[in-house]
């Protein structure tokens, strides 16, 4: 495979014959031209909308699941979730004007589907429940950790019979504390939602702190019940990798990433 996309592996399931297909794109080996380039798979932002869907072929090839059965979701930095069902297949795969309304965080039971999200720094969730055989995806900037999409995905599950302590986690490639300068108003809604704050942020000048998203959401996805054990966190910073896109660093004007979870096969 070309480096089209890094492969995801849930904690304590990489040994499981139906472990999740997931992943996360990188920007390399697709077609776009800059400041999108190449595999910006975005219909939103102002590329050629050809070539995002060659780039969408490229990475569906890549992986082995083919576009009818991608489901993406607009993305609203909410916290609103849906359940996908087969029916859902193919919807904003190949135009973004069909895809789920307003949500940012997808899940789904059905073997054939493939739930896929667009990041250009914000956080992606990946969600694995193997005795219900379910994923989830979720994304998470500022706006959707701080209104705790997280802890809504586990609650969601929880509400059908999931137990917390068997669903397994992931956070994948994102904006690090290195590179993510946020002010008071961030960082006030952080400290309401969390009492351990300790490590998230650090202040650097009046009212300029640096966030740490990623950790912001593991906490979030420990206070929901999640199992330390079953919770892994991606190391790379899309901001000072070369292989992603970043839209803090490239002053918005760049392409975006997809991450993508689907159950493998039984």
């Amino acid at each position: 495979m070309k480096q089209t996309s890094l492969e995801l592996k849930f904690p304590d399931q990489a040994e499981r014959k139906n472990q999740p297909i997931a992943g996360f794109s990188t920007r390399r080996n697709g077609v776009s031209q800059t400041p999108f380039s190449s595999l910006n798979l975005g219909f939103h932002v102002p590329d050629e909308a050809k070539d995002v869907l060659e780039n969408r072929k490229i990475l569906a090839g890549d992986i082995e699941r083919p576009l009818n059965q991608w489901v993406v979701g607009e993305q609203i930095h909410g916290a609103a979730l849906a359940k996908i069902v087969s029916e859902d297949k193919g919807r904003g795969s190949a135009d973004h004007h069909d895809a789920i309304s307003s949500v940012d965080g997808l899940y789904t039971d059905d073997q054939d589907v493939l739930l896929t999200a667009l990041y250009a720094d914000c956080v992606p969730l990946y969600f694995y429940a193997p005795k219900a055989n379910r994923v989830g995806l979720a994304h998470a900037g500022w706006k959707g950790t701080t209104k705790n999409i997280a802890g809504e995905m586990i609650n969601a599950w929880k509400e059908d019979g999931i137990k917390a302590e068997d669903i397994h986690a992931a956070i994948g490639p994102s904006i690090g504390k290195c590179c993510y300068e946020v002010d008071d108003g961030v960082v006030n809604q952080v400290n309401s939602l969390l009492l351990n704050k300790a490590s998230l942020y650090e202040e650097t000048s009046k009212g300029k702190y640096q966030l740490d998203l990623k950790a912001v959401n593991r906490e979030l996805l420990l206070k929901a019940g999640v199992q330390s054990s079953h919770l892994s966190i991606s190391s790379y910073c899309t901001s000072c990798s070369n292989l992603f896109f970043s839209h803090r660093k490239e002053e918005g004007k760049t392409g975006r990433m997809m991450a993508y979870i689907g159950l493998g096969e039984v």
